[in-house]
């Protein structure tokens, strides 16, 4: 069974290769490497040698119908139909049996510090591996939350790799208010993701400020070889400490402080509306939350979500934003 459940890896490793359309051709040998050093940590050739990739290559041809080809002008592997992934193909018992033996393992250390901020993630996976193995019978009981495809995310690994090496990046990049596609050259420093989107955060030199840029908005990212520019560290966790979702900036925040009647309340505590949230006061009726947060556009958003069932008391700019939104939605219903 190990090397069974082995060679499933080996398949998925091969095909993220070959579909790496910024590193397109790899060669036998990177393919080799790249398996390796997932399952060993090494690229020696001690544990995986070459004939093991040909014989992978060949069993992903004749049990996975992988249209594989070999390019002798680029002398590396590709798929003569740029759209196949074995992603596509359903998981046979052996590639469930094997992820479920890792979602075990890998629940054992869900609470440990480094998963910490991860364990909802594992949960759901262990969720949907322990009710069963038949997609359409499930489906007549249970629906599990999914994210739409988001365009983008195929970057990560690119940006990702541009941070580690800090290197600048340039790409084009569209605004949601004029439509329009302009290049864009930057200084990555941090990837974050909010909503089941991914947002980059750099550092924009002409603009001489952080800026942060949707990735479902870009196109055709590329690395630099120029160095980052920044005139300070970037601290991250101090960045967004006191922000609600994507949105920081300079300044100073607010302390928040919003009244919500019993049933919204039960909601607040279930799931916070931000780390710094606190109980002020509480009655049989109502519950008053303090929050010390940047006033945003997530924040916003999140206080209309509630209606009626929730009063910013303080601070008055918020409450006044507040104010302006529902007298401009009052407006839009035509309402008495």
């Amino acid at each position: 069974m190990p090397h069974i459940k082995n060679a499933l890896i080996r398949f998925r490793i091969i095909d993220k290769m070959i579909r790496n359309k910024y590193r397109p051709y790899p060669t036998k040998r990177e393919l080799r490497e790249a398996c390796e050093e997932s399952l060993y940590g090494s690229i020696s050739g001690e544990h995986i040698c070459d004939s093991t990739i040909e014989k992978d290559l060949f069993n992903m041809k004749m049990e996975h119908d992988a249209p594989i080809k070999y390019s002798k002008r680029e002398k590396g592997y590709f798929y003569e139909d740029p759209d196949y992934s074995i992603n596509d193909i359903p998981l046979t018992e052996d590639e469930l049996h094997s992820i479920k033996y890792a979602v075990d393992t890998l629940h054992q250390f869900k609470d440990a510090p480094f998963f910490k901020e991860f364990g909802n993630a594992i949960d759901k996976i262990v969720d949907r591996i322990s009710v069963g193995t038949s997609q359409n019978e499930i489906n007549q009981f249970i629906q599990f939350e999914s994210a739409t495809s988001i365009r983008g995310n195929e970057y990560l690994p690119l940006l990702l790799e541009a941070i580690q090496r800090k290197k600048q990046v340039w790409f084009l990049y569209t605004s949601y208010v004029t439509a329009e596609e302009k290049p864009r050259k930057v200084s990555p420093l941090f990837l974050k993701e909010y909503r089941n989107r991914w947002y980059l955060i750099s550092y924009d030199k002409k603009q001489k400020d952080i800026r942060t840029y949707a990735l479902e908005r870009m196109d055709t990212p590329k690395i630099l070889e120029e160095e980052i520019h920044m005139d300070n560290d970037f601290d991250s966790k101090n960045y967004f400490k006191h922000s609600m979702g994507i949105t920081a900036y300079k300044g100073e925040s607010s302390n928040i402080i919003l009244k919500a009647n019993t049933v919204a309340a039960r909601y607040i505590k279930s799931q916070p509306i931000h780390d710094s949230q606190t109980i002020q006061k509480e009655t049989k009726d109502f519950t008053h939350f303090e929050l010390k947060l940047l006033i945003s556009e997530e924040l916003i958003r999140t206080i209309l979500s509630y209606g009626n069932e929730i009063e910013i008391l303080e601070p008055v700019e918020l409450r006044n934003i507040i104010q302006e939104r529902i007298s401009g939605m009052n407006t839009l219903y035509k309402l008495n």
